[in-house]
């Protein structure tokens, strides 16, 4: 392994026991009723009709029967130390890995379905990192881009994963075989920001860009089959069902005063979050309207992802700390130190329950 990736053995030792460990935690949700006011950027045609009536073909309308048992999860203490440990009564939420490889900010990370494959990329020599995490070793990608990649999302149960960049294309990659992109996608004006792959029909992709234009992708066509003006910041279709996508496109969301710079669904698909510099916001689908509002104190918030196996915990990432936030029993949160810099991405892994943080401080962090 390069030298300037070697884990320390505290820390190799550390993730090799929690790998080991069965949590049985069953999934939570948010319990709490939601009262009321505008969609967080639910994606419309021009003639007002919802993006999946529009593609339909490439759309699901079933729904997954969800088991959503709540389990208490109250009076959580923060204890930020050297160890970048938070627990209370059986719940810890430590880190368990550090992955240092490149000189320039990291921006952007995601999980494969299965746990085992985590991306990474940002400035650095315009490549996508590829992490083992069985044992944090990692491959390099070409250097397919022109500029910097903004996101990078896993094709659902695929190693197939795709990037977005400042040079305004979307290019799609196998990480079995990173020495050469598969294809690119071309048509945004703009630069891509961001873009997800439809959860069922993983044929699907969507991105967007930076003049608020949202284009929707057949990857096995390698075409576009529909444009709209939807969403600048970031785009994320719901989990399960994938019947809509939340965008972020500066304050849409009412009670934001400030640009939405990160969205996430909670596993589910029934609720969904949204966080600005000086607030975070929880919503209800079926609703529309806000539950929740957590104004900061201080810190930042930057990024966010809700805990994989506490579903109505949601993670923030600011500057240097993550925030921890249970809106149903508090409205404070719980602070862990975390990077030297802004975090500037986050995912979460359901089949492993792992968080990663992603920070300007040249760091992915692992958290369980």
């Amino acid at each position: 392994m390069n030298t300037q990736t070697v884990q320390t053995e505290k820390h190799q030792n550390r993730y090799n026991l929690l790998q080991q460990l069965q949590t049985g935690r069953k999934k939570k949700k948010l319990s709490n009723s939601i009262t009321a006011d505008q969609k967080l950027g639910y994606v419309k045609d021009e003639e007002n009709k919802p993006v999946d009536d529009t593609v339909d073909s490439f759309l699901s309308h079933d729904h997954d029967n969800v088991d959503n048992t709540s389990t208490p999860f109250t009076n959580l203490r923060s204890r930020s130390n050297r160890s970048n440990k938070s627990e209370h009564k059986g719940f810890t939420f430590e880190e368990v890995s550090c992955l240092h490889s490149c000189k320039s900010k990291v921006l952007s990370c995601h999980f494969s379905s299965d746990g085992k494959l985590l991306a990474s990329a940002g400035h650095e020599k315009k490549v996508v990192l590829i992490w083992n995490m069985e044992t944090l070793d990692f491959v390099r990608t070409a250097e397919g881009h022109s500029l910097l990649i903004t996101d990078v999302r896993f094709r659902p149960s695929s190693t197939i994963f795709a990037t977005s960049s400042f040079d305004k294309t979307v290019q799609l990659w196998d990480s079995a075989k990173p020495s050469k992109s598969l294809f690119k996608l071309v048509g945004h004006a703009e630069q891509v920001l961001s873009l997800d792959f439809h959860p069922r029909k993983t044929d699907l992709l969507c991105s967007c860009d930076s003049n608020n234009e949202m284009r929707l992708w057949n990857i096995n066509q390698r075409s576009c089959v529909h444009v709209s003006k939807s969403a600048t910041k970031q785009v994320r279709f719901q989990p399960r069902p994938g019947k809509l996508i939340a965008t972020a496109s500066g304050n849409v969301v009412n009670g934001h005063n400030k640009e939405v710079l990160s969205i996430c669904w909670d596993p589910s698909g029934k609720y969904f979050a949204s966080i600005s510099e000086d607030s975070a916001r929880m919503w209800s689908v079926s609703g529309g309207e806000c539950l929740h509002e957590l104004r900061s104190t201080g810190n930042k918030f930057q990024s966010c992802t809700f805990h994989p196996g506490y579903s109505q915990l949601l993670v923030i990432g600011g500057y240097q700390c993550l925030e921890l936030w249970n809106p149903v029993e508090s409205n404070k949160t719980w602070t862990v130190e975390a990077h030297r810099g802004l975090i500037s991405s986050l995912a979460d892994c359901l089949q492993t329950e792992m968080v990663a943080s992603a920070s300007h401080d040249q760091c992915v962090k692992i958290w369980k």
